[in-house]
Formats: structure tokens, C-alpha cells, sequence
């Protein structure tokens, strides 16, 4: 009978040491535990947990964006006619793309670029390999149409993942998503980027707010994505039915799909004794997890620039503006197949800021967009300013409308806010309160404004996005 061999044990592999970087590796921040109303709300994420690109030196992740977007430059200028003609009119060609620093030389893309090619015409790839189509609303024309491949997909899976990953969420958390599904890519983005990260999903979806309390009391989710304006809504829910919605299971909101302000956070945090963080995105860019604030810190969404370049400029003229300044937002996509988009101008008004979570930079909060900006009698007027002069009066809701007229030649800005439930209804309060809030819009913003204190409930409640200004001035 043969002799059978002993088998050698195996050596340990030897330990390596990787190659030192050119630039500091990310030092991850950390939170301390905390608990509010008896929960105990997230840490942050750990750091073997995270993407590598996440914590990478900035000479790492500007070698990665110098690579991707060499590719995407050539893919656009090959496969999109729209963009071949951009680029020649232009004088540049992908091949003179060499540094970061380079891409100022190419043509900004707009909405209009978009719409003007309306459905498929802004396409690189053939339709046949889009899986899914979004639109916008086109509340302001054509709708400007989205495209995705397989790829692009899984790209965004992952990068929504990575999203609700910085937020605080963790696989096995249940995960509310009450974001429109259809067209808008707020609902199944959230949804996908939930599965991806092993999440249970609700897609509950927008609206039935008496249901949205019901399943939030009776499935116990860890998580809600919805836009703030919305949360707020469900949060008087709460109240109406008389529950207590510092007591539900939520210990994260992840809010988006429309500006808001650090004390709305305050609010919602204060309600339901959560962290509230900004989810930033874009449909012609992605849809919902371009950027993402990280719970550790919540200091501005920090962007994922391993697939999504961004630039400050100046909206008048184009010109690069400094990290820190603010300006005009621009994108340009890194590894989309179906859609891409070079140096696409959002419009979103904010500045770029250094990393602190992740190595990735952060936007600052978005102030308001050069569309939506009101001049008034020559003020520029932001909503944002006068929703922070509203929740700056504990005495009021952030319910609230913007009615411009136009009067004997001159315009008007109006304001209609609402009490909150337990300050309704005192008439000396509430003429007190208008007062206040009008004396503070002249002072901090440099407009007259008419304040009306509106009934609880006088104010629409939105769904989605919601509809802040009404412009009643005549178009001439």
C-alpha cells in the first residue's frame, strides 16, 4: 500500500506593502454615538465597508477622471452628431483633451441642446440598446428625454447605493421610498439604489399621506426618501392622527429633488428625532445619487466624481469660477453609455468645497438656480432666502408661497405662510408674526414684501417637488 505524502503546510503570503501614492491617502472621519428620543441613530460607515475611490488620494481620483474622461469626450464626439457639430464649431477635438485643466475648452451642453434633439437625438448608442427611458416634466416646453444602457444602470445602482451607504443606511435596512415613480427618476432611483445596497424596499411612492403614516407606523422602516417639503407634510400627518412621529422607527431621511435650507433639516431632524441628509441629482446627469451628504459630518453633498466631473462657472460668462466661490454648476458624465453629457449646465447655484467624509469634493448647499432667480423692482430674490427668514419665527411653518404681480406698473411680492398648528388662530400673534417676517425680508434681502398669514392647511401641500413661487406678472 503506497505511502501517502504529507502535505506541506502553506507558507503565509507574505504581507506587501502597496505602493505609496502620489498625494495623502483619505483620513475617514468619525462620529461618536449618539441617541435622540431613545433612538440610537448611525455612526457612520466603517472603513473597509467603503469603495476604495472613496478614501483615494485626489491624485488617484484625478488620474481616474483624466482616463474616463478621455472616453467619454471620444464617445460622445464619435456616436452623437449633436455633439460632432458642437465640437467643430468649437475648434476642439477629443484628441486635444490631454489634463483636467483641458476640458474648459469644450462646449458647454444646455437644456436646450436636449430638447432641440428631442426624443433620441442626443443618443450614443443605438436605441436598441436603451433599456430605460425618464423624462422630465417639461413643465417649460419639450421634455428633455434620458436614455440608459445595461451599464448604466448598474452605474447608477451603485453609485445610489453608495449614496444611501454615506447616509447612514446598511443592507438589511428597511428602506421607505415615497419619490414618484414613473417618468421622474426620483422613485425607482431610490428603489434600485436600495436593492443594490440589500435594502428592503417600500416603493410606497408619492401621495395617500394618511397611508404613508400607516405603513411607516406598521412596517417600521429605518429609512425614508422623499423630497423635504413632502417629509414635512407627512410630519403634520403625524400630528392629525395624533401620533407622536419622534416615536416611528425612522432614523434616517434622505431629501432631494428640490432646495432647501439647514433650518428645514433643523425642522425635520427636531419632528421626528432623525438625521435628515441632501441627495443631489439630476435626470439629464443621472437621476438621484450624483451626490450625497455623509451622515458623519453633514456638511454638503459630497459629489462622486469617480463618475460625474464637476465645475463651478460663472453663469454670465462661462469662465471657471475657484473651489470655494460660487457659480454655476456643471457636469460632464464619466462613464454613461447611453447619454453622455459634456459640461451639461445645471443652473444649480452653489460652490465646490474640499472633501471631509470622502476624499471626494462636497457641494456647498445649493442657494438657487440662475432660472429661477426673481428680480424684484431690480432685487435678485432667491426663495431659499425667504424660507430662511420663515424658519427663523418658531412661530411659523415651513408652508409658505411667493406671489409675484405687477401693480400701477410696479411689482409685488407677496407671501403667504402659514402658523404652525399651536400659534393658529392668536391674532395678535399672527399680525405680529407678518410683521416680523415683512420688516426681515426688507432688511436682509432689500424688498418690500406683503406677508399674509394663510389658515392651517391654506397652503397646497405638494407631493413632489414643491411649487414655491407663483409669477402672476404679465409675459410682455
Amino acid at each position: 500500500m503506497p505511502t501517502r505524502k504529507r502535505a506541506r503546510p502553506i507558507a503565509p503570503r507574505r504581507k506587501t506593502r502597496p505602493a505609496k501614492p502620489t498625494g495623502s491617502r483619505f483620513k475617514l472621519v468619525g462620529r461618536p454615538a449618539r441617541t435622540v428620543f431613545g433612538k440610537e441613530l448611525r455612526v457612520g460607515c466603517a472603513r473597509p465597508l467603503l469603495d476604495p475611490i472613496e478614501i483615494a488620494s485626489r491624485d488617484e481620483i484625478a488620474a481616474l477622471q483624466t482616463k474616463r474622461l478621455k472616453w467619454s469626450l471620444a464617445h460622445a464626439y464619435k456616436n452623437v452628431p449633436h455633439y460632432r457639430k458642437k465640437f467643430d464649431a468649437a475648434g476642439v477635438h477629443p484628441d486635444d483633451f490631454r489634463r483636467l485643466e483641458d476640458l474648459a475648452r469644450f462646449p458647454f451642453t444646455t437644456k436646450e441642446d436636449l430638447r432641440s434633439t428631442y426624443p433620441f437625438g442626443m443618443f450614443a448608442v443605438p436605441r436598441d440598446k436603451v433599456l430605460r427611458i425618464h423624462a422630465s416634466s417639461g413643465t417649460t416646453g419639450k421634455p428633455t428625454v434620458v436614455g440608459y444602457t445595461a451599464n448604466d444602470l448598474r452605474h447608477w445602482a451603485d453609485v445610489g447605493a453608495r449614496s444611501i451607504r454615506a447616509a447612514g443606511g446598511r443592507p438589511g435596512d428597511i428602506v421607505h421610498v415615497a419619490y414618484g415613480y414613473g417618468l421622474f427618476t426620483g422613485g425607482l432611483g431610490a428603489h434600485y439604489a436600495a436593492e443594490r445596497l440589500g435594502c428592503t424596499v417600500i416603493p410606497m411612492s408619492g401621495g395617500q399621506t394618511e397611508k404613508q403614516v400607516q405603513l411607516i407606523a406598521d412596517f417600521k422602516p429605518d429609512i425614508i426618501m422623499v423630497t423635504p417639503s413632502y417629509m414635512l407634510a407627512i410630519a403634520d400627518e403625524f400630528g392629525r392622527q395624533g401620533l407622536d412621529a419622534r416615536k416611528s422607527s425612522l432614523k434616517i431621511g434622505i431629501h432631494g429633488a428640490e432646495p432647501w435650507t439647514d433650518a428645514m433639516r433643523k425642522e425635520i431632524e427636531a419632528r421626528f428625532a432623525i438625521d435628515a441628509v441632501d441627495i443631489y441629482g439630476l435626470s439629464e446627469v443621472m437621476g438621484p445619487g450624483v451626490a450625497n451628504e455623509c451622515i458623519e459630518t453633514k456638511d454638503g453633498p459630497t459629489v462622486w466624481e469617480d463618475h460625474f466631473y464637476p465645475e463651478i462657472v460663472a453663469p454670465a460668462t462661462g469662465a471657471p469660477v475657484p473651489d470655494g466661490e460660487i457659480g454655476e454648476l456643471a457636469f460632464t458624465s464619466l462613464t454613461k453609455e447611453a447619454l453622455p453629457v459634456i459640461r451639461y449646465r445645471t443652473r444649480d447655484l452653489t460652490a465646490l468645497l474640499p472633501g471631509t467624509a470622502r476624499a471626494m469634493r462636497r457641494m456647498a448647499r445649493i442657494t438657487g438656480r440662475t432660472d429661477d432667480m426673481l428680480i424684484v423692482r431690480g432685487v435678485n430674490v432667491f426663495p431659499t432666502q425667504i424660507e430662511e427668514l420663515i424658519l427663523k419665527d418658531p412661530r411659523l411653518s415651513p408652508h409658505y408661497v411667493i406671489e409675484l404681480k405687477r401693480e400701477s406698473r410696479l411689482d409685488e411680492l407677496d407671501v403667504g405662510v402659514e402658523m404652525k398648528p399651536d400659534h393658529a388662530g392668536a391674532a395678535d400673534a399672527e399680525a405680529d408674526a407678518a410683521r416680523r417676517l415683512a420688516q426681515h425680508i426688507k432688511a436682509l434681502i432689500g424688498v418690500s414684501a406683503r406677508v399674509r398669514i394663510a389658515p392651517v392647511g391654506g397652503v397646497a401641500r405638494s407631493i413632489g417637488k414643491a411649487k414655491r413661487v407663483l409669477d402672476l406678472r404679465p409675459k410682455d
